[in-house]
């Protein structure tokens, strides 16, 4: 017994160290006082900074036009590489070359995006970062909805074309609702990672336009202040809702196909 619970000390020691510094920067983000290191009293004051900051909100909205936008390209691409992987073309070689974005350093992908926009003369800008966050999050939404794939029953859609229906057909009215749950997993997932991508980012988006992250690094360079924290803590919560959602889309999607 004495040994099974020294099992748990390992563990909750992960658990603080991972969390302990996101409890911090969340507590800090309500200090009346300007210092981030030292609590001063409760206050959301710098929440309201925050929202008059310009340079902030510009950052945010660029933000939420390049997560929105790769979230398209991904969700569209990603399904149809996982159908594609899963129903016609069965190879390891290229299962692991179409999920190799999700695995390769976000460094040497961003370098690879660089040069590939130098090579084709391609002007950097939001849509140079949309593209890239687009490649970057398709490996992550075929690998969500293959997961959904795996419990779908293909005697349906095999029904459906015995039936008379076309390919197209039985892909937008059987594969296409079975699939729904994943790619809505999946797509959040996909939007969760582009609101918080920094290097790809960095790299791909040129000197005129800046995402909230790259601002956020612009801004700590002199000094953590609260109003980042107060900007950390927002982020954390759209990021966790995301997360949360898309796991219990994907809990849904089991479940139906239980029944």
């Amino acid at each position: 017994m004495r040994r099974s619970r020294l099992l748990y000390v390992p563990f909750w020691a992960t658990i603080v160290f991972l969390y302990a510094p996101i409890a911090v920067v969340v507590a800090m983000s309500f200090n009346s006082g300007k210092s981030a290191y030292t609590y001063e009293g409760f206050s959301l004051k710098w929440y309201g900074v925050l929202a008059q900051d310009q340079r902030v909100l510009d950052g945010l909205l660029n933000t939420l036009i390049v997560a929105a936008g790769s979230t398209v390209i991904a969700t569209v691409l990603g399904t149809l590489l996982a159908v594609g992987m899963a129903r016609h073309t069965r190879s390891r070689a290229l299962d692991a070359v179409a999920l190799l974005p999700a695995v390769l350093p976000d460094l040497v992908l961003a370098i690879g995006l660089l040069l590939f926009y130098g090579l084709i003369q391609l002007t950097l800008g939001l849509y140079s970062v949309i593209l890239a966050h687009g490649v970057f999050a398709m490996a992550f939404v075929a690998a969500v909805v293959r997961t959904r794939l795996a419990n779908t029953d293909t005697s349906l859609e095999e029904a459906s074309r015995d039936l008379g229906a076309g390919p197209v057909t039985t892909f937008m009215k059987v594969t296409l609702p079975q699939l729904a749950p994943g790619i809505l997993a999946g797509a959040m997932l996909a939007f969760t990672l582009s609101l918080d991508e920094f290097v790809i980012a960095f790299f791909t988006i040129g000197n005129l336009q800046q995402t909230l992250p790259i601002v956020i690094y612009s801004m700590i360079r002199f000094g953590v202040t609260p109003e980042i924290n107060a900007l950390g803590a927002i982020l954390l919560l759209v990021s966790f809702t995301a997360v949360i959602a898309g796991q219990r889309m994907t809990k849904i999607g089991e479940a139906r196909a239980q029944d």
